[in-house]
């Protein structure tokens, strides 16, 4: 006996007919049926199969603008946002499967900006594929800090401290159910992109996206994006394996957008900040040379012990210690501050970065978390 369909199931036949009839006779979805059969996977209508089968029929066929638009819709109607208690607020996006050619520094920039005047709440996930690599979750876990709180507690403690970290387990349950079944699908969704402009917290008067890409033409779709979430800024930079901290030792592209204004496009020299390395990122421990240069396979890449040692990196940043994490905490810290306008230039935004150091004003913001 067949049992009647709901209606998400059967706007998911609709599309998956569309999508996935071979790279002749596919059609594109529009806005409002690529949300109406999200909407369905995100309510727990679809089944794991017809799910792989839409997310991977789009991104072979390519997806088009509105289809992504109409995917993030869909995400961003069981991800409403709760208020901070702070005028601006900028919300860190790294990629949700982590580093494996370098130690990120970017989990330790949420309170270094804050201790610069702009409150910072990071996102991700504790382990995903394709990467499987060292996150913000499993970095801040090793360093002693909550990777548990849901988006009011995020918010609560950035009104006390300026900065947070909130996963995506807690604000997008729905989504985080797909984690087993993205990993079983091997290869990157149309998810890994969306995944990166949600907005569980924002301020009371701008929310500002931070982010970064790899591949030239996600630079345009991460800003539409971005636009079309609700962000009232976005700076994207082409960033160290895809992270919002570029290149330590050469010039790196970024693109950005203000309010309603026309995405730029511009490029930062590390060296115009002061910074002068020989490699683009901190290296992973006994590991000689720039792996961060090239993409590798890492097969049985061990995240876990790996994000203790960028903890440990991170915290001697903190604690006012030179080095390759240090000059990428100041590098992330001036672009994000500049963008913002916290700080006049880059060089300003730089300068302020390495005062917090210093001074222990970003230690002490890190350790108001604790309180």
């Amino acid at each position: 006996m067949l049992f009647p369909l709901t209606d998400g199931q059967q706007a998911m036949r609709y599309a998956i007919g569309r999508i996935a009839t071979g790279p002749h006779l596919s059609k594109d979805l529009t806005r409002a049926e690529a949300r109406a059969a999200m909407a369905a996977v995100l309510r727990g209508e679809i089944d794991s199969i017809q799910t792989a089968v839409f997310l991977i029929a789009l991104r072979m066929k390519r997806e088009t603008d509105d289809e992504f638009l109409g995917l993030l819709d869909a995400l961003a109607e069981v991800t409403p946002p709760v208020t901070a208690a702070v005028e601006h607020l900028a919300i860190l996006a790294d990629p949700f499967d982590g580093f494996n050619r370098s130690l990120p520094a970017s989990p330790f920039l949420p309170p270094l900006h804050a201790a610069c005047g702009l409150p910072t709440l990071a996102i991700g996930l504790a382990l995903i594929g394709p990467k499987f690599g060292i996150t913000h979750h499993l970095t801040l876990k090793a360093a002693g800090c909550p990777t548990d709180l849901t988006a009011e507690e995020a918010a609560a403690q950035i009104g006390r401290c300026g900065w947070a970290y909130c996963d995506q387990s807690r604000y997008a349950p729905a989504l985080y159910a797909l984690l087993q079944l993205r990993n079983t699908m091997i290869k990157r969704t149309p998810l890994t992109t969306l995944e990166t402009v949600a907005m569980p917290v924002k301020g009371a008067a701008y929310t500002h996206q931070l982010a970064g890409y790899v591949h030239p033409p996600y630079a345009r779709l991460y800003a539409l994006l971005a636009q079309a979430a609700g962000f009232s800024s976005a700076l994207i930079t082409k960033g160290v394996e895809g992270g919002f901290i570029p290149s330590l030792r050469q010039p790196s592209k970024w693109i950005r957008f203000i309010g309603d204004g026309p995405v730029a496009e511009g490029e930062l020299d590390p060296a115009a900040l002061g910074i002068d390395q020989s490699v683009r990122a901190p290296l992973l421990p006994n590991e000689e040379g720039d792996v961060a240069e090239t993409e590798v396979e890492k097969v049985g890449f061990d995240a876990v012990s790996m994000a203790r040692a960028a903890a440990r990196a991170g915290l001697a940043a903190l604690h006012g210690e030179p080095g390759a994490t240090a000059d990428a905490l100041i590098t992330g810290a001036a672009l994000a501050l500049w963008h913002t306008g916290k700080a006049a230039t880059l060089q300003e935004g730089a300068q302020r970065a390495r005062e917090a150091l210093r001074n222990g004003d970003a230690l002490r913001r890190w350790q108001a978390a604790f309180c």
